[in-house]
């Protein structure tokens, strides 16, 4: 059975981005866009990654435009958007489909997983992959990234890739 850390994205610079780079790490994955009510979430996860980067915490924002046309720009654009309006230093793919036959294949794969309501209905849905490229929970658009149950979520499996990186450090 794949995992998270099967697929890959393209950067919003252009470069490939695997998700097997961030083995060992809590992914959260977020389509965004810029012109949305929810746009105002980047701040939140501008917190997130600020708070937890340094204990294994990857924030990965997914432009796309699937969602009212709210993110019509070019990746230039958006990069740029994030940049100035919320200091947004996190990685961001280029912008892509999260639903129907043209999802990206993360996004197919993830639609698997949990129930038909896990799927994204909106921008600023949110996946949260664990350490070892399992995909864990989801939370819907209108959940905060500062929640206490996004919160929690995430350091459960930083604290599961900690104790992880310890089993391996001492298996050396």
């Amino acid at each position: 059975m794949p995992s998270a850390h099967d697929f890959s994205f393209i950067a919003i610079e252009g470069d490939p981005l695997p998700l097997a780079q961030f083995a060992g790490k809590a992914v959260l994955v977020v389509n965004s866009a810029s012109q949305c009510g929810f746009t105002s979430q980047y701040s939140a996860l501008a917190d997130l990654w600020a708070r937890y980067r340094d204990k294994g915490l990857v924030v990965l924002a997914v432009p796309s435009n699937d969602f009212g046309g709210q993110e019509p720009g070019t990746e230039d654009e958006i990069k740029q958007f994030c940049e100035v309006n919320y200091g947004i230093d996190f990685p961001m793919t280029e912008k892509v489909h999260v639903r129907g036959e043209k999802a990206h294949p993360f996004y197919q794969w993830a639609a698997t997983h949990f129930s038909p309501l896990s799927k994204p209905r909106w921008n600023f849905h949110k996946y949260l992959i664990a350490p070892d490229g399992k995909l864990v929970g989801w939370f819907s658009s209108v959940t905060s990234p500062t929640s206490e149950k996004v919160v929690s979520a995430i350091e459960e499996q930083l604290a599961r890739g900690n104790r992880i990186a310890i089993g391996v450090h001492r298996a050396r």
